[in-house]
């Protein structure tokens, strides 16, 4: 039942306990899910509270003030909803004030399933290992098989796990979780993008590669099929600040498979994704309504010159580039 993995979820990720609060925020796409969690929910702790508000028009669009006060007063949040709030500053600020949040945008019940087997002790140790790898190199290359060459910047960016254990107050991150990610400079980034697996912006799994010139650390042009033309059409709702380059991240979790919902494809094991627009709630400074993440397969990664992933395979040891 989908209401038992909920309740592990809210015992095992959020530590949940019986004096505490609870609130659910979901949207009319995934009430079913939101209220799963509710339902576990009110079960385990002293007050739960599940609200609904309309499906937001884009990934990082604020939610409703009152939905943001009720964030910011609870002790746990979870968030099923079919649009992202996870870059908003409703969900920074609930976080400020203590609370611990999960996001879990278009998750539906076969991710739900797959996190049954997480074994979020492992989860910790791998999102740990490569978020200090992350915060400690200052120049990060980025190449795969299908043409993606991409350099910037990291230096003086902190990065960050995502490992599913969210029992301190103020953490913040998703389920399913099982990446490690990190702001790059801004305007540093230069070279080619090539997003071979799956992109956000209801776009999915694709068919064929999007390819994206970087240039001064924005997306300038983009080309392929179909689905390159609906991302040139999902960022030009926004501006310019959605084509910056505003994260990279590190799949770790060996249990997640490539299913066209962002929530699960940057969490594979062997790949890494760029994300695009926003990136002021985790280190950097673009404010953007957009983040839409887009997944590379096989990729090879060096940080400061070592080479840390070949062809999507983590190498123990790092190798020098040449």
């Amino acid at each position: 039942m989908i209401e038992d993995i909920c309740t592990l979820i809210l015992r095992e990720s959020m530590g949940l306990a019986p004096g505490e609060t609870a609130l659910v925020v979901t949207d009319n796409r995934l009430s079913d899910i939101g209220t799963a969690f509710f339902n576990a929910a009110r079960n385990m702790c002293a007050e739960a509270l599940l609200l609904t508000m309309g499906e937001r028009s884009s990934h990082g669009e604020e939610p409703p003030p009152m939905v943001a006060a009720a964030m910011a007063a609870a002790d746990v949040v979870v968030m099923p909803t079919y649009k992202s709030l996870s870059h908003t500053k409703a969900r920074q600020q609930a976080c400020a004030r203590g609370a611990r949040i999960a996001s879990m945008p278009k998750i539906n019940p076969g991710m739900l399933e797959r996190i049954r087997g997480t074994d979020f002790a492992q989860l910790a140790r791998d999102g740990d290992a490569w978020a200090s790898l992350l915060t400690d190199a200052s120049d990060v290359r980025i190449t795969t098989p299908r043409g993606t060459d991409l350099s910037f910047s990291i230096k003086g960016r902190k990065g960050e796990p995502d490992n599913g254990i969210y029992t301190r107050p103020g953490i913040f991150g998703n389920i399913p979780a099982g990446e490690a990610y990190i702001a790059p400079v801004e305007g540093t980034a230069q070279g080619t993008l090539v997003v071979d697996g799956s992109m956000a912006g209801d776009i999915g799994v694709l068919s064929s590669p999007i390819t994206i010139e970087i240039r001064d650390g924005y997306a300038k042009d983009i080309t392929g099929g179909s689905e390159a033309r609906a991302l040139e059409k999902a960022l030009s709702r926004f501006g310019d600040d959605a084509r910056n380059i505003a994260e990279l991240g590190i799949g770790t979790n060996p249990y997640a498979m490539l299913s066209g919902d962002t929530l699960e494809d940057e969490k594979v094991k062997g790949t890494v994704h760029i994300a695009l627009g926003d990136n002021s709630t985790f280190g950097g400074t673009v404010v953007s309504n957009s983040h839409l993440d887009g997944i590379l397969l096989s990729p090879t990664l060096y940080l400061d010159g070592i080479k840390r992933i070949e062809a999507g395979t983590w190498l123990q040891e790092g190798k020098t580039e040449k």
